[in-house]
């Protein structure tokens, strides 16, 4: 199965996160995750999925002529090919982004692709995954978020922010949608003097926790 993935699901829509917020957006969803962050919101990504071939992925990303292309989870980087998919994607002219818990090495990812490192606060019972030695490998186009809970969470975002100098690369921090209101998370970045960007997720507010979306 050494050219194959497992995918849980290949559609179109507007990037909810990130840089690219807005952009019409190819997702591939690989299937399966080492984590359970327990306010995860594509648990249904954990299992299942259909083995594809790498090139039918490929192909099926280029018949949906979208410049934009995510490839998420999951865990995308539990599958060790998910790294020559995030290549072939690169050579085929896509900007590509891939969203990775940070709990796996992402240092053999092709430098062409954005990496998005989502580090795990103490809320998602998965902190202790977190793989700091990752942020040797961040380019200056890679970006750094931190999904928090509640204000413990968001504390810590702050310290890890500040004792890791990570205010010179571009971080993201978003609120849980179930548990932290937006507006309260935006007053606590104003306060706290942060070089940080509040993040919504634009997906939910167009479409709700909708798969597919």
């Amino acid at each position: 199965m050494e050219r194959f993935l497992k995918i849980t699901e290949i559609f179109r829509s507007l990037q909810g996160e990130s840089d690219s917020v807005g952009w019409p957006t190819v997702f591939v969803r690989l299937t399966g995750c080492p984590l359970r962050c327990v306010w995860c919101d594509t648990a249904y990504a954990f299992g299942g999925g259909d083995w594809m071939e790498i090139d039918a992925v490929v192909d099926r990303v280029a018949a949906l002529a979208t410049r934009h292309v995510c490839v998420t989870g999951g865990e995308p980087l539990a599958q060790k090919r998910c790294l020559d998919l995030l290549e072939k994607l690169c050579d085929a002219g896509h900007r590509v982004s891939l969203e990775t818990s940070g709990a796996l090495p992402v240092a053999d990812v092709d430098p062409r692709v954005v990496k998005v490192l989502d580090l795990k606060a103490p809320g998602s019972g998965e902190s202790v995954r977190n793989l700091w030695s990752n942020l040797d490998h961040l380019q200056p186009h890679d970006q750094i978020k931190f999904v928090v809970a509640d204000r413990a969470d968001f504390d810590w975002a702050v310290e890890q922010i500040q004792a890791r100098d990570l205010s010179r690369r571009d971080v993201l921090i978003s609120p849980v949608w179930e548990t932290l209101a937006p507006g309260t998370l935006s007053e606590w970045l104003l306060e706290s003097g942060l070089h940080a960007r509040l993040q919504v997720q634009l997906h939910k507010v167009l479409w709700g926790d909708q798969p597919g979306k």
